[in-house]
């Protein structure tokens, strides 16, 4: 194993059969434990990413019921970690359990030692391609999504509950304040459905009232002065498709009963016609409104509502996408410097700062406008905060950079730790350190540098 590389975790209750294994495993670096208690404090501090463990273990050596504690303890702090039983010769079924319950793999004792060995390079191997392709996926968008621009952890979960969503035919409703990409994420949801047919978003709050049927549902000719031709709405246009009804919560109350009924039947009857047309579309609905605030006020249909909401997605503000402001403002930049033909245009310190501050009330849409503006209007190639319409930034603590500072950010991570783990352990050191996977010692010197009483 490469230097740096967690070690490797012997459970045994036998120290002689802990010597022998630890000696039969020379090339590894290894730490050991001979009870369950010392096994999970030993997997806290050091993280192995393999175990191997006997099943009987103190203060029933006799029984397997801490073994099988200690496997489902493990797992639970990190279901990647690969845990080796070794078990007695006639303890298949002990073993089968194990497995079951997530082990890697078992071996009866007494076992050789060159197969040991090649059971835990193996199970390294394979803890590390695992690794490297959870570190590949969390580096790339999904094609599906690649006009979400975002490293925020909540905008990656939602990100991937649109793609588990899009294989099947379930209704989404999209809900968030204007301006945070419901859009970009409703198309997300119709290219990766790998539907035939078009993605079509309509504005429900921007078409009057007396035209909005007839776009969504479509007319016959002569169905009213100046039908000239028979004319589909936008369900049929879209459909194999997806169609978008953005400011849902504006639908008029007239037309969320034709709506409902559609969701129902799947089949739309233009405007002065009398037969029913069938329909394959994947709606998706959004609004920026509380619609559970707009039933109670009796302006929503309730079971309308729940035809809808079969997956209810949430879109955080731009606010609290931790990041997210000054990464879509560098991917804004770059966009509107090629257009303007100015390449060299870049943000001041000042600015970045800023843009991490302001509050964003109109989200991506009002960023996108104000990177446009300065795009434009800048005399140098350096962007300002007075570029961007934006007070200039507070300073913290005198400095720039005092809420990077890694020292700061660390102390404070631990205090908060500790703090929580007192709390939990109810002042109990030896619980509490446990919880931290650190020794006695260690969180004691820990409390005295922060100040921890």
């Amino acid at each position: 194993m490469s230097p740096g590389t967690p070690p490797l975790l012997i459970v045994e209750d036998d120290l002689a059969l802990q010597k022998q294994i630890k000696w039969s495993l020379d090339r590894f670096e290894t730490v050991t434990a001979s009870d369950r208690e010392s096994a999970l404090l030993q997997f806290r501090r050091h993280q192995p990413a393999v175990v191997t463990m006997d099943l009987g273990l103190p203060p029933d050596p006799d029984s397997v019921s801490e073994g099988f504690k200690l496997l489902e303890q493990m797992l639970a702090i990190d279901p990647t970690a690969k845990v080796i039983v070794l078990t007695g010769q006639n303890d298949q079924a002990n073993a089968l359990r194990a497995v079951t319950l997530g082990a890697y793999d078992f071996l009866a004792k007494p076992f050789d030692p060159d197969v040991l060995t090649l059971t835990i390079e193996r199970a390294w191997r394979l803890y590390e391609l695992q690794a490297e392709n959870r570190r590949l996926q969390s580096l790339h968008q999904p094609d599906a999504l690649s006009g979400l621009i975002t490293r925020d952890a909540d905008m990656m979960r939602i990100a991937r509950t649109i793609e588990r969503v899009s294989s099947s035919n379930a209704t989404v409703l999209l809900l968030g304040e204007s301006g945070t990409g419901k859009e970009v994420l409703a198309l997300g949801v119709h290219t990766a459905s790998k539907r035939t047919g078009r993605f079509i978003a309509i504005n429900c709050a921007a078409i009057p009232e007396n035209l909005l049927e007839s776009e969504l549902f479509g007319y016959e000719k002569g169905a009213f002065t100046g039908a000239t031709k028979t004319t589909p709405g936008k369900f049929e246009t879209a459909n194999t498709g997806t169609l978008m009804l953005d400011e849902i919560g504006d639908l008029p109350h007239s037309l969320q009963a034709k709506l409902l009924r559609f969701l129902q039947e799947r089949t739309v009857e233009r405007l002065g016609g009398r037969s029913e047309i069938a329909v394959d579309v994947r709606v998706v609905g959004a609004t920026h409104q509380d619609l559970k605030a707009l039933i109670a006020q009796g302006r929503f249909r309730e079971d309308l509502y729940y035809r809808l909401a079969e997956i209810v997605v949430h879109i955080p503000p731009l606010r609290a996408r931790n990041g997210d402001a000054v990464l879509l403002a560098h991917a804004f930049l770059r966009r509107h410097a090629q257009e303007q033909r100015r390449p060299g245009l870049s943000f001041s310190d000042d600015a970045i700062r800023a843009i991490e501050q302001h509050p964003w009330q109109g989200n991506v849409r009002e960023l996108l406008n104000a990177i446009k503006r300065a795009a434009i209007m800048s005399e140098t190639d350096r962007l300002t905060c007075e570029d961007l319409g934006l007070p200039a930034p507070a300073s913290e603590g005198g400095s720039e950079q005092s809420d990077l500072d890694l020292r700061t950010v660390r102390e404070a991570a631990e205090r908060q730790a500790i703090v929580s783990a007192l709390a939990r352990s109810n002042g109990n050191i030896v619980r509490a350190s446990e919880l931290l996977g650190v020794s006695r010692p260690t969180l004691y010197d820990l409390m005295k540098r922060l100040s921890i009483k």
